[in-house]
């Protein structure tokens, strides 16, 4: 008897932009992106279960989970971890944990420039990383620093490539600024399809997250002190 085929989950609620898809490690079978009012909670799980139906799949099937874990919206990330801790446990199936910014990263083109992608943080604030290409894939450069926008425009002081969420004022302001490469808002918004090939090429070399210990990444912004 042949083994079943595998299927990946992704699941991505790192921020109000919401995305899951399902993917065989060749297609990716289904992919919805939407944004949501903070009703994470009550859509994805019947989203989800909706497609596996479409599909003629059931959760049992599903034989890896991969899930972004931040940086993010505290609620956010919480709603797409449990649901994939919940999948895991009750399924045996692998999980990965992938980081919010490297999905970003990776759905950018290879540029000969350095790279900082963002993602909203709450309260005006972005959370963000340097990546430089190495040739073949974006790699991060630095640790995680969150900051408000101001902040971001003011350490940017060589041509350098910038993607993330942001609104009509934001993408104005930034696109002013003399040094900084806006990146297309089509680039700007973190598929799931992109992390289920992250997550597959994670899932396929043993980098399997333990769900009693897989937890998010929060990061939290410090005043300044007035000098």
């Amino acid at each position: 008897m042949r083994n079943p085929a595998p299927f990946l989950l992704a699941l991505d609620t790192s921020t109000h932009w919401v995305s899951f898809a399902l993917y065989d490690g060749a297609n990716l079978l289904c992919e919805h992106t939407w944004r949501s009012n903070d009703y994470h909670t009550v859509e994805l799980a019947p989203m989800v279960n909706q497609a596996l139906q479409r599909l003629g799949l059931t959760a049992r099937q599903l034989t890896c989970v991969a899930v972004a874990i931040g940086p993010g919206s505290f609620t956010g990330l919480r709603v797409g971890i449990a649901l994939a801790k919940g999948l895991v446990l009750g399924g045996r199936m692998a999980l990965v944990g992938v980081p919010s910014l490297d999905i970003l990263a990776a759905a950018q083109p290879p540029l000969d420039l350095p790279m900082i992608a963002t993602l909203r943080a709450g309260r005006s604030r972005f959370a963000l990383r340097r990546y430089g290409w190495d040739g073949e894939a974006w790699q991060a450069q630095d640790e995680y620093q969150i900051l408000t926008l101001e902040q971001l425009a003011e350490m940017v002081d060589r041509p350098t490539w910038l993607c993330g969420e942001f609104d009509a004022r934001e993408r104005q302001a930034l696109s002013a600024h003399p040094h900084i490469r806006l990146a297309a808002a089509w680039l700007c918004l973190r598929r799931a399809g992109r992390l289920a090939e992250l997550g597959w090429a994670r899932w396929q070399a043993g980098q399997v997250a333990d769900p009693a210990s897989l937890a998010p990444i929060y990061l939290h912004y410090h005043e300044p002190i007035p000098s």
